[in-house]
């Protein structure tokens, strides 16, 4: 009798996931590490990987609708096997739900990634033309690598993929290749027609805007979620000051320098990754900026676990520096930038998402001087970073001078954090930060 391939539980929080997409179809032959589905959870789109070989005889529950952990998705055997009824085994109790265009993936236990070119790769989506679920489809003679939002986007707009260039994941076509760099970008990928008639109707491509209404994504929702419970439940106060940044900068420049001379492949330390570390140092004098609130106790955490805001796709993802507080600074500077790749390529687990007891977030490269973050729960306080910016300061002897400044925000709950507590931690993280040296001892 054929297998049953259940909906898995891909994240602590998620009771039902969304069926994205199917990559294969009825009749199809599949193979162990063959993926067969995108799946959306609460916290991003994940791969379903096959772990028998035989054929796709049975798709339970089609594209856009939800299942419940442990609902059977498909059936993979044997041409001519029984096919198990559904309502035999786990709950089918499946729900209809709306379609979401959300591309944020990553890897854990129920996927890896594959080589680029093969069938079963993440990148290695195929072109072929719209058709019902049971109609089966010709596949196109050149693979394009791209993901199911941005064949959308392409669809919507009239864009030729083929002469689009991808910056994702082995050249894989991504959102963003679709709304940046228009003018230079897709303005080639555009048929002359709607070119003409972009043209006629608007003074810029840039400029072009659409009215439309677009289903909330399991991200975006799950964002949404969190952020009101914690402007509802975390009574937030917050504090700033502004610090001299030019030793800081001047410090990172000479670390780099050093690193340079030491060996031809060496990743730059980072301002952000300067302030992570100093972060790591500050907290192991004031612990209540590492707590968290319980019903009936503070959970002061033994170690610190330093979470940093990407941007993604669809919102914002927090991967999280294990025992920051043990690690050097090249070590947290190497962490820090495999995360983000991750983040970037869509492959971060739930597991590098999760656990985090102080969470750091920086706009600064937006050109955003100042803002007050909101506390990630169940953290008792986040950091805000804005942009270095080039103004008169006057030094220790009192002399003018034209240098560089940084506004730091932390954010605090009252539950757990005293105003004395959280002034006492932002003023060390400043003498620090103004003091390189200081991190040394």
């Amino acid at each position: 009798m054929a297998s049953i391939i259940e909906m898995p539980k891909l994240s602590d929080t998620m009771s039902v996931g969304t069926v994205v997409k199917w990559h294969k179809s009825i009749g199809d032959e599949v193979s162990n590490g063959d993926v067969l589905a995108e799946i959306e959870t609460d916290k991003a789109t994940m791969e379903l990987e096959n772990f028998d070989d035989g054929f796709l005889l049975q798709i339970f529950v089609d594209e856009g609708n939800e299942a419940p952990i442990g609902s059977p998705l498909a059936a993979v055997g044997q041409k001519g096997e029984d096919i198990p009824d559904p309502s035999d085994g786990a709950s089918s109790n499946l729900e209809p739900s709306v379609k979401t265009n959300e591309e944020d993936s990553s890897t854990n236990q129920y996927n890896s990634p594959k080589d680029a070119q093969s069938d079963s790769s993440i990148d290695a989506f195929v072109d072929q033309p719209s058709a019902e679920p049971s109609q089966t489809t010709e596949v196109a003679s050149e693979r394009i690598f791209a993901s199911p939002l941005a064949r959308k986007m392409a669809k919507d707009r009239d864009i030729d993929l083929s002469k689009v260039k991808g910056s994702g994941p082995s050249g894989r076509i991504v959102k963003k290749d679709l709304t940046t760099g228009l003018e230079t970008n897709l303005a080639r990928s555009i048929s002359k027609e709607k070119r003409d008639s972009i043209k006629t109707h608007s003074p810029s491509l840039l400029k072009s805007i659409e009215e439309k209404k677009v289903a909330v994504s399991k991200m975006r929702s799950v964002i949404a979620k969190r952020l009101l419970e914690s402007k509802n439940t975390i009574p937030h106060f917050y504090l700033q000051k502004e610090i001299n940044a030019t030793p800081l900068l001047l410090a990172r420049k000479r670390m780099n320098l050093r690193l340079s001379e030491r060996s031809d492949e060496y990743s730059k330390i980072s301002v952000n990754d300067l302030i992570l570390f100093a972060c790591a140092d500050a907290i192991k004098f004031y612990p209540a900026i590492n707590s968290s609130w319980g019903e009936n106790e503070i959970h002061f955490h033994g170690n610190v676990h330093l979470s940093f805001g990407v941007a993604v796709e669809d919102g914002l993802v927090t991967p999280v520096i294990r025992n920051a507080e043990k690690l050097s600074l090249t070590a947290l500077s190497k962490e820090a930038k495999s995360l983000i790749e991750k983040a970037r390529a869509m492959k971060l687990t739930p597991d590098e998402m999760s656990g985090s007891t102080f969470t750091v977030t920086n706009l600064g490269m937006f050109g955003i001087d100042f803002f007050s973050g909101i506390i990630n729960p169940p953290n008792s306080a986040i950091l805000s970073i804005g942009a270095s910016v080039r103004k008169p300061i006057i030094d220790d002897e009192g002399n003018l001078s034209i240098g560089e400044t940084i506004m730091l925000g932390l954010s605090c709950d009252h539950r757990l954090v005293d105003g004395a507590v959280g002034a006492g931690f932002l003023k060390l993280l400043a003498e620090n930060l103004e003091s390189p040296a200081a991190l040394l001892v």
